[in-house]
């Protein structure tokens, strides 16, 4: 399960997720990103209160970095150890900007 706030002002977005990003959810966060997206040139996704991530949840964020190069920034937030570790082990601390 997987819960998706946005929290929007002006053309910041902020993404809070709470729960776990794997293959059933990540659609989910596609859709509701692709769906936010326009006019969007500040994102923030904050990770607080997500506790798993897969493959299939780095790729939707992977996707969600492409199009902020294009039209702005995007930092993820709150980050926990086991999130991480899985973007330490899959070079995605290298890709995002992490604070």
């Amino acid at each position: 399960m997987l819960n998706i706030n946005k929290t929007a002002e002006g053309s910041a977005l902020t993404i809070a997720l709470e729960g776990r990003l794997d293959t059933t959810t990540a659609p989910e966060l596609e859709g509701s990103w692709k769906d936010a997206s326009s006019g969007v040139t500040e994102l923030t996704i904050d990770l607080k209160a997500l506790d798993y991530i897969s493959s299939a949840g780095l790729r939707v964020l992977l996707s969600m970095q492409k199009v902020m190069n294009k039209q702005g920034k995007m930092r993820v937030i709150n980050v926990s150890e086991d999130v991480m570790e899985v973007f330490e082990v899959t070079g995605f601390s290298d890709i995002l900007t992490i604070e």
